[in-house]
């Protein structure tokens, strides 16, 4: 659920679907109407498989060789001179990701590897990880790091731990220094006397360092901590006792309050029983690339492929060049539960997209033995040896007998009462209730289920194959690639089918907010984006509402749902799956949800915009040249002022609109190119020309004024800057709402502005505001939450001083 639209990434890559739609249209009548009219997913996927051909999975493998994710040993020289390129333009994240590829290609101790690590390490001194620096260090001598080389990288360590105060060790590095000099003169003269230099320098510094006060205690405020859920809620796992779990013909499974919910509560937390994170671009086929390796930086080089958590300093998997983690840890972990059995399939996955994958990683971590025996067990108790009924008979059937109230007498014969439950009557994260998730079978069209299961079938033959090399090999680093494989592999197939059925209705997008904002500006825009697919078999109670009563967040693959308003007791909670009233009208949302997710939406907000009439939102409103009155018709606009006869056709002020956004864009790119002055002039302009035909709260306004807010901060005009965004907030509030998270990310904008402006009281009341809605939507161990708590306790510090930009 919550999966806002399907990404390219999720389904199989265009090559592969085109191919198999052809494949199904050369099919004759008779085998489409058997696939098609097949009341059963075993029998679907036994159809479909029994029609993948040889030269199918000859097409399949050449596509998967374009994205190979083989190490390649010609690879680390080439990135470890790109990212020496990017360190001497100073652009050293990048440099670290070209740094971390050639460490996921080289070969354990070698030359390659120790320098990719130590020139790593040196990015990651410029951009202050020196924790991160000092690990990288340490692996760059476990793996060989030249003798000769060494000095200059002692140098490193010893500025990291005197920039971590730890003083003791520092000295201690520099004696390690001086003995290494003195014992190994070898070095020409200038690099020697430069050595020598930055060894005094750092015994200066270590010397100031020792006379500093200690460091003015953060006061941070109690408020809204991220409390515990308390007391076990002992029908759903992982939520708060202020829900409980019901059942109704038609909303099917939800989630109600049982007593009143204050905004900000905390709700439901639950890890994801499996995610994939998402590359953020396909890598792209050999034959495409410029250069033969790709220095593209995307979210699979940013963030663990486990946890999720963001790092520069990834650890790579030991066997494929693809596959990253934050720690050694995260990396041994998915390989024990799931990456010894996807790692040499690395390339096919890629190809059958992230759906297919996740439905592979949910039957390795639900071990086949549970496939098997869940399996087995639900459709043994819909009386039926098939090994997936009917949607209409299976698990509703399978478990209606008690869901409906049930009786004492079922209850003792062990029948959970609500699908999902075990047999106390209990909803988990686990597998038995991942799989009695709906897979929706007859609502998707016959061509897709088709492309599912010749899919599923083609993995399923890989994983066999692989099986039998394991055996053969006896080799005990393939030895889990055969969980289970000696059982029949059309149950695992079987299983895998629905779940990749299941997952357009109920995949989450785990998201993160991204930060960015130019060298020169405080201001820091805000942008979300997805890093992964993942399964969330609680978060996936919860029915979906246009306006929705709660708000979700991610700490890397741990989902956080609050209350974002009150809630009454009885009331029921809902969830947003993407379509959203603040961001498209109620026909564009109904195409959505009924194409995506096959219901019609019937949510308050839904109702209340159809009753309306159909105007255009005020942030997408037109308005009158003369008297500034909206404008409202369809093809042609008339002024809603009777007393006004203006009239101009749409298709002229949608040409206006296209010029002025195209002038923005080139104020935007002066901005980041240095010229603020010209980029205020610029924005000015489309100021002037923008109120000439839309309304004061059209979103494009709003975008003017955040550009002028960044440029005016860019030259330190705080007070101007802080104008500029609180008219931005007047549109960002027409649109969104005055609790919505896109104003508390526009108030912490302004409270930037504001303590860098020295506005000591108007940046108290913008911190209090924007901690107080960004509490309730994204939690207190967000990113700008902590720094909103920092900036108000340097506000307090009677000593503080602005000196500078924050970010």
């Amino acid at each position: 659920m919550a999966l806002e639209s399907c990404s390219s990434m999720d389904l199989p890559v265009d090559e592969w679907k085109s191919y198999l739609l052809e494949k199904w249209a050369s099919l004759p009548k008779s085998v489409q109407v058997t696939i098609s009219t097949a009341e059963t997913l075993s029998d679907i996927f036994l159809h479909s498989s029994s029609l993948l051909q040889p030269e199918d999975e000859m097409f399949l493998k050449e596509l998967s060789s374009s994205y190979s994710v083989e190490k390649d040993y010609d690879a680390p020289l080439f990135y470890r001179e790109e990212g020496n390129r990017k360190f001497q333009e100073k652009e050293y994240t990048d440099a670290a990701v070209l740094y971390s590829k050639g460490v996921s290609h080289s070969r354990p101790n070698t030359e390659d590897i120790s320098l990719c690590y130590a020139n790593r390490s040196a990015a990651l001194f410029h951009l202050g990880q020196y924790e991160a620096c000092l690990k990288d260090i340490v692996k760059a001598g476990m793996h060989g790091y030249p003798e000769r080389l060494r000095p200059k990288m002692m140098v490193r360590k010893t500025e990291c731990l005197v920039n971590l105060g730890r003083l003791q060790e520092a000295r201690q590095s520099i004696s390690d220094l001086e003995s290494s000099l003195t014992a190994k003169p070898s070095l020409v003269l200038s690099s020697y006397q430069t050595l020598q230099r930055n060894v005094q320098h750092l015994k200066i510094k270590i010397q100031e360092k020792e006379t500093l006060p200690e460091p003015f205690p953060a006061a941070l405020t109690n408020a809204f901590e991220d409390i515990a859920l308390g007391e076990e809620n002992k029908q759903i796992s992982g939520a708060s006792l202020s829900v409980s779990l019901c059942t109704h013909p038609l909303k099917g499974r939800h989630l109600v309050a049982t007593k009143d919910i204050l905004p900000g509560e905390l709700l439901v937390k639950e890890d994801a029983f499996v995610s994939v994170l998402i590359p953020g671009e396909m890598p792209r086929p050999h034959h495409c690339l410029e250069n033969k390796w790709d220095t593209r930086v995307t979210s699979g080089d940013l963030y663990c492929h486990r946890c999720l958590k963001h790092t520069l300093a990834t650890v790579p998997c030991g066997s494929c060049s693809y596959a990253k983690y934050c720690s050694q840890e995260c990396m041994q972990q998915a390989w024990d539960l799931y990456h010894s059995t996807e790692c040499s399939l690395g390339g096919l996955l890629l190809t059958l997209g992230v759906f297919c994958h996740v439905a592979l990683r949910m039957t390795l971590l639900a071990r086949f033995e549970d496939v098997d025996r869940v399996v087995r067990m639900l459709c043994d108790k819909a009386g039926s040896t098939d090994t997936c009924l009917p949607e209409s008979k299976n698990l509703v059937k399978a478990f209606d007998n008690t869901s409906q109230g049930g009786s004492e007498e079922k209850s003792k014969l062990g029948e959970p009462p609500i699908p999902g439950c075990n047999v106390n009557g209990k909803y988990g994260s686990n597998y038995n209730a991942v799989f009695s998730l709906l897979p929706h079978t007859e609502k998707h069209s016959p061509e897709h289920r088709f492309i599912c299961a010749i899919s599923v079938s083609a993995l399923c033959r890989q994983l066999k194959a692989a099986s039998v090399q394991a055996q053969t090999l006896k080799s005990p680093k393939l030895k889990a690639v055969t969980p289970g494989m000696c059982a029949d592999l059309t149950v695992w197939g079987v299983a895998m089918l629905r779940h990749m059925l299941q997952l357009q209705c109920n995949a989450q997008a785990i998201t993160s907010i991204c930060h960015t904002g130019s060298k020169e500006s405080i201001i820091t825009n805000s942008r979300q984006i997805r890093l992964a697919t993942g399964i969330f078999p609680v978060v996936s109670l919860l029915n979906h509402s246009c306006s929705p009563n709660t708000s979700v967040s991610f700490t890397g693959t741990v989902a956080t749902i609050r209350a974002a308003q009150r809630i009454a007791k009885g009331q029921e909670i809902l969830h947003c799956y993407g379509p959203h009233e603040s961001r498209m009208g109620v026909a564009e949302r109904q195409q959505r949800l009924s194409s995506q997710y096959f219901f019609d939406c019937r949510c308050g907000a839904c109702h209340a915009e159809t009753l309306r009439a159909a105007a255009a939102p005020r942030w997408e409103a037109f308005c009158c040249k003369t008297c500034r009155a909206l404008l409202q018709g369809n093809d042609v606009l008339s002024c809603s002022d009777e007393s006004c006869t203006n009239s101009v056709s749409r298709d002229q002020l949608v040409s206006h609109l296209q010029d002025l956004q195209q002038q923005v864009r080139m104020a935007q790119k002066l901005l980041r190119n240095g010229k603020p002055e010209q980029a205020i002039q610029q924005l000015l302009r489309c100021r002037e020309a923008a109120e000439s035909f839309l309304s004061a709260e059209h979103t494009m306004l709003g975008e003017i004024e955040d550009g002028l807010a960044q440029a005016h901060a860019t030259l330190g005009n705080w007070l101007k800057s802080a104008a500029h965004i609180q008219k931005s907030l007047q549109v960002v509030e027409t649109r969104h709402g005055p609790s919505s998270v896109e104003i508390g990310h526009e108030l912490f904008k302004l409270a930037q502005v504001l303590f860098n402006g020295l506005a000591v009281p108007e940046a108290l009341s913008a911190i209090w505001k924007a901690e107080r809605i960004l509490l309730v939507h994204c939690g207190p161990e967000s990113e700008e939450v902590r720094e909103l708590r920092e900036m108000r306790s340097c506000l307090l510090d009677s000593s503080f001083v602005p000196v500078g930009p924050l970010v």
